[in-house]
């Protein structure tokens, strides 16, 4: 599957303060994404399910869409579709992300064109006006908006950290520097066996007096924690970022379809 984001969470991921800080090469794909459709829940840290969610891509030669999308059971909705490249490295090309309804206090709605270097940011006021900012931007190939997951599937196993550009709203786009680090593994059950899930943190880079400052205001962004089961065939299994800044943390995490424990032949 920014977990803007996600990942957000995905793509979820939002800073406030623009970086200066180089970042690494792109990551070569290792991995090629392909036809996917999973399915995700989004809950509280305390398991409270706020939203149920797809995760649905799928690859046309090298160009790939990927499209990650929660309802929300108070009417809200979360949709965001990234189109990318993978030839040598990852080349993101789109990304749109909607955030809207009650669990979002600011609903937002970003659109970045990368080759055209154009960002929209559509938010709207707590008196119900619209505000857009239409802004040419230089945007470097290997933004990292709808593809973190992505490329922590495909660093190496010895990977260190490493760490990618991306642009947060907020609402004005900045761009800012995620560092990629490991941070340990942990065990997890599936079924009757164990697995190691490799765990990563995401955090964002300020730098100078843009870092002194948010450490003093305490405006430091918190870090997001993302679990990857590695492999011949490496995957998302959990992320836990913050719905947006300031706001409250969110868990997303693999599902699966629930079957009815008895079938209309065992109950004849």
């Amino acid at each position: 599957m920014s977990i803007r984001r996600v990942l957000a969470a995905p793509g979820f991921i939002v800073a406030v303060l623009a970086s200066s800080v180089a970042h690494a090469a792109a990551v070569p794909v290792r991995f090629p994404e392909g036809v996917v459709h999973g399915f995700l829940t989004l809950a509280t840290p305390a398991g409270k399910i706020l939203a149920d969610g797809d995760s649905i891509q799928f690859a046309r030669g090298d160009r790939v869409t990927s499209r990650l999308v929660f309802r929300f059971r108070d009417g809200s909705l979360q949709d965001e579709t990234t189109v990318f490249l993978q030839r040598d490295r990852f080349e993101l090309l789109t990304d749109h992300m909607i955030q809207k309804g009650p669990s979002f206090p600011h609903p937002i709605e970003i659109t970045i064109d990368r080759p055209a270097g154009h960002v929209t940011v559509r938010t709207t006021g707590k008196d119900g006006r619209e505000e857009t900012i239409d802004r040419r931007m230089e945007l470097p190939a290997d933004l990292a908006n709808g593809l973190v997951p992505t490329l922590l599937k495909n660093l190496p196993a010895g990977a260190g950290k490493t760490s990618a550009p991306y642009l947060a709203a907020t609402p004005k786009p900045s761009i800012v520097t995620l560092a990629l680090s490991r941070d340990g593994g942990d065990t997890i059950s599936v079924g009757s066996s164990r697995r190691k899930a490799q765990r990563w943190v995401v955090h964002v880079e300020l730098s100078g007096i843009k870092g002194v400052l948010a450490k003093l205001l305490g405006k430091q962004p918190p870090d997001t924690h993302i679990w990857i089961l590695g492999g011949d065939a490496p995957t998302f299994l959990r992320s836990e970022s913050p719905a947006w800044f300031g706001g409250p943390m969110w868990v997303i995490r693999l599902s699966a379809p629930a079957w009815p424990e008895a079938s209309s032949a065992d109950s004849r």
